[in-house]
């Protein structure tokens, strides 16, 4: 990010690509933006007539932005809980211009936990605040049922493993018409607690979303604060003995763990097929910042592709990742492989740029084919492999087609906005929501987003 003052001069080359609107990291006030190209780069350029010009860096490298297109016909919420009154991004609940219906929903059951992390979207450990009773997220369930569920939940806070009710949690969900639960943990009571996680497993939980930076202790010292690292491989493990799913979700920070892209997904494909796939996120700033971060504290989507690609020997290729039907096609990339016997994969996902002329699909066909994807592929495999006896063998071929019951992993990430990269045509395009306390609908990176001085728009300090 860099921060001009208003009566400097800009960069006379810069191409502005499109405009849009987005908000002031210093008050929170939506501004107009311009999104740039230079150097080969895009960033978001905008103007606060208070605090000035803000120009962030949002994507860096090919494939280039503007080949990373997905068409969509918007497909609004079909019960919204609030009226537009202020506009984007102040009316969430969600509006009737929202232009996404939810796909994976996120509840916080505690906003207590057993870590202090630097880099942290619900800046947890630190409240107060008693955990949500049942009779509180039987109502959000049921709030969920109304907006048009059921969708996708993720269990999460602050650490949810630390609610010892966490198992009924799931139990009450099932009663009221959800099937997918997902936990987004740390893992570290996983790691030693087998008994809690058979019982998380009994009442119905389908994945568990495991949060992992790196493949040494060095790496958690420094994003986490503490050696984490044989946690992590314990909670792998315990969850291979019950045939829980896994998918491995790592916060990429620039110069800190960006060297570890490839081994995060070697070591997910040594525990796979119950690794089910991982998941980047290139790091966000939410929280206090006395000063802004820097462009170079930054790391995009196509750099994480790219990394992947090099670090990985070309086990991956960037043309092995497309954009998603759900969400806004800059907000995302994965894409999906067969493992196989040899441990190469075999991309089923391609981005050809241009080469599609097929109709563009309404938002919400996009939100059920995600929603039904990380239902039916990060949840464990089927333990009924099928066999093949007395048909004629088609080689490679036939391994495809049988393993790609069993042995489909997939590779993801996404970038999440924060105030200086937040885009407000993308995000009315969200999927990913969060349930605030009084049961409305947020999408993720408003409810997480606040100003450089901590001020957050939608957590207990905001609206």
């Amino acid at each position: 990010m860099v921060l001009i003052s208003p009566g400097q001069i800009m960069n006379p080359d810069p191409k502005v690509i499109s405009t849009t609107e987005s908000l002031c990291p210093e008050c929170l006030c939506r501004i107009p933006a311009d999104l740039i190209i230079k150097d080969g780069n895009t960033y978001l350029r905008k103007t606060c007539t208070e605090h000035g010009t803000f120009e962030t860096v949002i994507w860096r490298g090919s494939p280039a932005y503007d080949t990373w297109e997905m068409p969509k016909i918007p497909t609004y919420p079909e019960k919204p809980f609030t009226t537009v009154r202020l506009g984007c991004p102040y009316d969430c609940g969600l509006c009737p211009d929202h232009r996404q219906q939810p796909c994976c929903v996120l509840l916080e059951v505690t906003q207590r936990c057993d870590l202090g992390c630097p880099l942290c979207f619900a800046n947890a450990g630190g409240s107060q605040e008693d955990d949500p009773d049942l009779p509180t997220i039987r109502f959000w369930f049921q709030n969920l049922m109304t907006a048009g569920g059921p969708f996708n939940i993720q269990l999460s806070g602050g650490e949810p493993c630390l609610r010892d009710d966490l198992p009924e949690i799931v139990v009450l969900g099932k009663s009221l018409g959800f099937t997918f639960f997902q936990v987004n943990t740390n893992g570290l009571r996983l790691a030693t607690d087998i008994d809690f996680l058979r019982k998380l497993k009994d009442a119905g939980l389908s994945t568990v979303y495991l949060q992992f930076d790196g493949t040494h202790d060095a790496i958690y010292e420094k994003i986490r604060g503490h050696k984490l690292f044989l946690s992590k491989i314990a909670a792998i493990e315990n969850c291979a003995k019950l045939q829980i799913g896994v998918v491995l979700v790592a916060t990429i920070v620039p110069g800190i763990n960006s060297p570890e892209v490839g081994n995060i997904l070697k070591l997910a494909l040594q525990y796979h097929p119950m690794v089910r796939g991982v998941h980047f996120q290139p790091v966000s700033y939410f929280g206090r910042y006395p000063m802004p971060p820097q462009n170079q504290d930054r790391i995009t989507l196509p750099e994480v592709i790219t990394l992947l690609e090099e670090q990985t020997g070309g086990l991956v290729k960037k043309e092995n990742f497309k954009p998603s039907s759900g969400e806004n096609a800059h907000c995302s990339f994965h894409g999906n492989f067969v493992v196989m016997p040899d441990g190469s994969l075999k991309p089923l996902s391609r981005h050809e740029p241009g080469a599609c002329c097929c109709k563009p699909m309404t938002a919400q066909e996009g939100r059920i084919k995600a929603q039904a994807f990380v239902s039916r592929m990060w949840a464990a495999p089927p333990a009924d492999a099928p066999t093949q006896t007395n048909i004629p063998s088609l080689g490679e071929w036939d391994t495809l087609l049988t393993r790609a019951r069993t042995h489909i992993f997939s590779i993801s990430g996404m970038a999440f906005q924060d105030s200086w990269t937040v885009d407000l045509a993308r995000l009315r395009d969200c999927y990913i929501l969060t349930v605030a306390p009084d049961g409305r609908l947020v999408p993720f990176c408003a409810y997480n987003l606040t100003s450089q001085h901590g001020k957050a728009l939608y957590r207990s300090n905001g609206r």
